[in-house]
């Protein structure tokens, strides 16, 4: 298994896996998910990054990282494929799009998640992140805020 930046090539199983992810899980998709979907040059060019897990050229897992306000970034739109075995993928991912945030300046790591969700929390956990009230923010499905303050 490999870690790799984004290749226009992985354009789509990025969407795919979001899209599965967030349909098995809740049913839906909100604006701010359609947005990141047809916009995701502009996020990269704005300073975002999303990385792939791949094992002979098939993406497994992504996660992206993407800039807020001033020094916190965003972790998120972390999802896998479910027609593969993939143990350790998630946290590999997640671990690049922390480090490309905190690479390019991050020094508070922060995401949106469900209370449902135990694997993805798990993983949260495991990198450091402690819970945080929610504050206003765009997804209806979201009930539980982490962050991680870097040094």
């Amino acid at each position: 298994m490999q870690i790799v930046e984004y290749d226009p090539k992985y354009r789509q199983s990025f969407v795919n896996f979001n899209i599965g992810w967030l349909m098995d899980n809740f049913g839906y998709l909100e604006p701010s998910d359609r947005h990141t979907f047809d916009h995701i040059d502009e996020k990269l060019t704005n300073g975002a990054m999303i990385y792939f897990a791949v094992e002979d050229d098939i993406p497994l897992a992504c996660c992206m990282a993407k800039p807020l306000e001033g020094d916190t970034w965003e972790i998120c739109k972390f999802a896998s494929t479910k027609s593969r075995p993939h143990k350790g993928c998630g946290s590999a991912v997640f671990e690049a799009a922390m480090n490309w945030a905190k690479d390019h300046g991050a020094k508070r790591l922060y995401l949106i998640s469900n209370s449902g969700l135990k694997a993805a929390i798990h993983i949260y956990r495991k990198f450091g992140f402690q819970e945080v009230p929610l504050d206003t923010h765009e997804y209806a499905r979201g009930d539980i805020a982490f962050e991680k303050i870097l040094e």
